[in-house]
């Protein structure tokens, strides 16, 4: 069924078109993705959709009484009422329901309604349909609702008789994502609802979204939670919207599949235009030849143009590279404790970083991240351990706080006094490359969006040259395409990394370790994070089984019935198997990636020959024309095969792992 439909809109500000031709539709039980760069207009489309602003021109229509659950970026939970009392008045009418049904009860206890049987009836009647209403709507169970949904977003039975307006903001968006969720909205919009969650909630919110039995629509940056909600995806960019069917690493495949196909039907075009335009050229005043030429020119006029397809917005591109290796011993971590005047916020914590590894550091918020790292780099003094750093170490630090900016300076000048020798058309050239250009530069650092601060501030970490990059949530304020950007760039440094990140998507590029802390101190994983789940599910299934075990000796050590011990572990029994996987499909996609450079080389080819046999010189000489003619047949011939190993090695690459 059809929940909601957009047609055609238009949206103006300030006489600008933002969108010229948006269209989307969401059917019942949908999972959809919005996606595009930042600032191209997402949270305003949404707002569109709702009501809460106007359209311009095209339409959006919705099912009668539609119930939309709607979660605006940032937007916290306001309420004089404690998390309890919020919670329930989700379900108020379940509460006077069951407020209804126990003086119903009472009232089939009177003797004067037993004594009267017509009245008793009634009175029967309406209890047995008010009862029958009350199980369907899940009134006996709706208190384990929202328990469920509090424990999922981390708050507990103490929690529960807490003024909500005493809570964090970000506790406050979480209430408020909890409220939306239990009341079962026909349609859920959510824009960047993984913002101020740890990674072991959005791992539950997955989960829960995935069983959720309305429509969702979702706007974010986190691609491992797309990857594992969404089954279709919009693309919103240049004022209009691309529909794709997949989670976002398939739409990002058939992306890639879909520009270049057009990219081939376009130079095909091109290719045909030209040659059709240079036989009219030669043919046209030939009284043999005129008559071909001019229909030649009718159906040339006939053609539809392809428009050269654009393959991506403006992204930054950059390196990083260093001046000098390290030694192999980067850091040597030992009992180390962090914390603030005295107080340990977290560890002991005991781990060594060798030279080339990418470690990420991952635990729940509020554990003491940013502390460690800002500790390391002795921004904050430790208050026991060791932290010794290997020779030839030059180290490069990223401040999810934007605190080594001066909020005062210019773009230009935060670079330029911080390199003096360089010069200014170095530095600009260098800030144009992660998209500061003309006037741009002159903006203070103070008036600067959260993902213009966040590229400057990886601007000045690359002009730094080091060889040991310590980075606190370098993604946070990012769009998907910068974020790409910045993985390219980290995957290709060939120094050392050791970072702290949230986007599960990002781990899993990046690093070749993981170390996982926490109040008992760190815990390495060797592997990236798809690796680090799979072991922690078999610590847990371990877990169990130990623990089953020590039930069933105990059972048999008191002479009970011995309970079933099962070993369960999923990750563990099919982590070789899908490790095997897992190498078929890289070989698979190496294997595509090959055709598709060979098929790029022979439009090469083919272009440099056409372009050749424009030449006056050549038009002349028909034998040579010919000669440059063959060859075309020749590539076009080979290009034919290499096409299509490549169209069967697409489909085999899709069907077998998509």
């Amino acid at each position: 069924m059809l929940l909601l439909q957009a047609k055609h809109l238009v949206k103006r500000f300030e006489g600008q078109n933002l969108f010229t031709n948006v269209n989307l539709k969401i059917q019942d039980h949908s999972r959809i993705a919005l996606v595009g760069r930042n600032g191209v207009g997402k949270s305003t489309l949404v707002k569109m959709l709702i009501g809460q602003l106007g359209v311009d021109g095209g339409n959006v229509s919705m099912k009668n009484g539609l119930r939309i659950g709607y979660l605006a970026q940032n937007t916290g939970l306001h309420s004089n009422r404690t998390i309890k009392q919020e919670m329930e008045s989700v379900f108020s009418n379940l509460i006077q329901e069951a407020k209804k049904i126990n003086q119903l009860e009472l009232k089939m206890g009177d003797p004067n309604v037993i004594n009267d049987p017509a009245r008793l009836k009634a009175v029967t009647k309406a209890y047995d349909q008010l009862q029958d209403h009350f199980n369907q709507e899940n009134g006996y169970g709706y208190k384990t609702e929202i328990r469920g949904v509090l424990h999922g977003f981390g708050f507990t039975a103490k929690d529960y008789n807490r003024n909500i307006n005493d809570l964090s903001g970000g506790q406050q968006s979480q209430l408020a994502l909890a409220k939306l969720l239990l009341e079962k909205r026909d349609l859920l919009i959510l824009d960047e609802p993984t913002n101020h969650i740890d990674v072991k909630t959005v791992t539950w919110l997955e989960n829960y979204l995935k069983s959720y039995s309305g429509a969702l629509l979702v706007v974010s940056h986190d691609r491992y939670f797309l990857d594992k909600v969404v089954n279709e995806v919009y693309l919103l960019s240049g004022g209009t919207t691309e529909h794709y069917y997949g989670n976002y690493t398939q739409f990002k495949h058939e992306k890639q599949k879909r520009y270049k196909l057009n990219m081939r039907a376009y130079r095909k075009q091109q290719a045909k235009i030209h040659q059709d335009e240079e036989f009219i050229k030669k043919n046209i005043a030939r009284a043999s030849t005129s008559r071909r030429a001019q229909s030649r020119r009718k159906q040339l006029a006939k053609i539809k143009l392809i428009q050269r397809p654009i393959n991506s917005s403006k992204v930054a591109h950059f390196r990083f590279n260093f001046q000098r290796a390290s030694g192999e011993s980067v850091l040597t971590v030992s009992h180390l404790k962090v914390g603030y005047h005295h107080d340990v916020v977290a560890g002991p914590f005991s781990f060594d970083v060798k030279r080339g590894e990418a470690i990420a550091i991952i635990g729940p918020n509020g554990i003491g991240k940013s502390t460690l790292l800002r500790t390391i780099i002795n921004n904050i003094p430790k208050i026991s351990g060791t932290i010794q750093f290997g020779t030839g170490i030059s180290i490069g630090y990223y401040d999810q706080k934007q605190a080594t900016l001066h909020p005062n300076k210019t773009v230009l000048g935060e670079l330029w006094d911080a390199h003096p020798n360089t010069d200014e058309g170095k530095i600009r050239s260098i800030l144009g490359s992660f998209l500061f250009s003309g006037d741009e530069v002159n903006k203070k650092v103070s008036q600067l969006s959260g993902g213009e601060t966040a590229r400057l501030q990886l601007t000045k970490l690359s002009m730094e040259h080091s060889n040991f990059l310590l980075l606190d949530e370098p993604t946070n304020h990012l769009d998907i395409a910068s974020r790409e950007v910045l993985e390219n760039a980290l995957r290709h440094f060939q120094g050392t990394i050791l970072f702290v990140s949230h986007d599960r998507y990002f781990i899993n590029k990046i690093a070749t370790s993981i170390i996982e802390i926490s109040k008992k101190g760190a815990k390495l994983y060797l592997g990236n994070y798809d690796y680090y789940v799979a072991k922690k599910e078999e610590e847990r299934d371990l877990a169990e089984h130990k623990k089953q075990k020590a039930q069933a000796e105990q059972a048999k050590q008191q002479d009970q019935p011995k309970p079933t011990v099962t070993f369960k572990s999923k990750a563990q029994h099919n982590y070789v198997k899908n490790k095997k996987i897992r190498n078929q499909k890289r070989k698979l996609a190496r294997q595509v990636q090959d055709l598709e450079n060979q098929i790029t080389e022979f439009d090469h080819m083919k272009h440099t020959i056409e372009v050749k046999m424009t030449k006056p010189v050549i038009l002349k000489d028909p034998k040579k024309l010919n000669q440059l003619q063959s060859k075309i047949d020749l590539i076009n011939q080979k290009s034919a095969k290499v096409e299509k190993q490549w169209e069967i090695k697409g489909t085999e690459l899709e069907e077998r792992f998509n």
